[in-house]
């Protein structure tokens, strides 16, 4: 081919295409199909973002109101923390609603690429059975992974728990640092860290939601005055919340429930206190001390179980019959002399003593619970 024909059929070639592109045919065919795929992906996209934000809005609506210690005139009062829920709700709803907008144009927009590029010409077919392949392998080796987002989702959307609670995840319990998609941070009383996968979280224990309650099991003599007893817990319980610090943490009148066990020993009273969150701990310790204190000045004491401890060792010394022939002429010997001392002896002596000695004991055993009762 010589060199004048080749911009001869450059020419050619390029009327050709011209001619092709400005009929009205080749414009109402592929063109005009990748532009609808376009406007169909911009519609479907602008209805996933209304329906994603109709469930933010409900997620946001689900937000469970904290109580939280608030200054007034008054003093300290326990209060539901609206600007707490509010930035909660807003937390909530904008990282479930950037997961569901990111997985909605990650769909969309790939099937209207394929779509384009099929229209184009190319053949998608290898390339969706590729993809059909890949994904069963994920879906394989990345199902753990998978269970763990959609786990955190639903944590997040349900407000299971938030940042700064105080939970049980039965993997671990403490407060909650970190709440994310696939793992939630949680430090213990002792200051560790624990990583807690969302997928292996099968109970959550929230103690921060809402309120409390104080359960005290209070055990006292079986033969105590119950009717006193119960008095005494509920007084001593009125004035830790009227006059202490944590008292202020009480949010209603206390309770006792009655007799919780009975044994021939004791009766054991369950207290019940309910409190502001997280604050039962604290109010907890005040009551035990104060009812320590009202039942000494009362005299009620607490009963002591009846227990043997048994020491026995592993091995024994040996012992030959020499030593156990002289051992027996020890006792023998030992028994006659008590027995002959015992007839010399003045019984009404030994009788006296005896029993002054018992009387002194009991006298001032008695002097003492009588001085402790004053």
């Amino acid at each position: 081919m010589s060199t004048t024909s080749a911009p001869l059929l450059n020419a050619v070639t390029a009327a050709s295409v011209w001619d092709e592109v400005s009929t009205p045919s080749f414009w109402l065919d592929a063109p005009l199909r990748i532009v609808l795929i376009l406007l169909i992906a911009g519609v479907a996209n602008i209805l996933a973002r209304f329906l994603i934000r109709k469930v933010t809005d409900g997620v946001a609506r689900g937000t469970k109101a904290r109580i939280i210690s608030r200054r007034t005139e008054k003093g300290l009062r326990w209060v539901e923390d609206t600007g707490l829920s509010n930035e909660r709700q807003y937390q909530r709803a904008k990282t479930v609603g950037s997961v569901l907008r990111s997985v909605a144009n990650l769909t969309i927009w790939t099937i209207a690429v394929l779509m384009i590029i099929s229209e184009l010409g190319f053949n998608i077919a290898p390339v969706i059975a590729s993809a059909g392949i890949a994904g069963v392998a994920l879906s394989f080796g990345a199902q753990s992974l998978v269970k763990d987002y959609l786990a955190g989702i639903s944590m997040v959307a349900e407000d299971q728990l938030g940042i700064g609670d105080v939970v049980d995840l039965g993997e671990a319990s403490g407060t909650v640092e970190s709440v994310g998609l696939r793992v939630t941070q949680v430090r213990d009383v002792e200051g560790t860290l624990w990583h807690v996968r969302n997928g292996a979280v099968v109970r959550v224990g929230n103690q921060s939601q809402g309120w409390a309650r104080t359960v005290l099991d209070i055990p006292v003599a079986y033969n105590s005055d119950l009717d006193a007893v119960t008095e005494l817990l509920l007084e001593t319980a009125r004035r830790v919340r009227k006059t202490t610090e944590e008292g202020k943490s009480i949010l209603d009148d206390p309770e006792v429930w009655g007799v919780e066990q009975m044994s021939g020993e004791s009766l054991t009273l369950r207290l019940a206190v309910k409190t502001a969150p997280l604050q039962q701990w604290a109010v907890a310790r005040v009551l035990r001390a104060q009812i320590k204190r009202a039942l000494d000045r009362e005299g009620y004491r607490m009963p002591l179980a009846n227990q043997s401890i048994i020491h026995q060792t592993s091995s024994f010394a040996r012992i030959t019959p020499e030593q156990a022939a002289q051992g027996a002429q020890g006792a023998t010997s030992a028994g006659t002399a008590a027995a002959v001392s015992a007839e010399t002896s003045d019984p009404s002596v030994g009788s006296s003593s005896r029993g002054g000695g018992h009387s002194t004991g009991s006298g001032s055993a008695g002097n003492r619970q009588q001085s402790g009762r004053r």
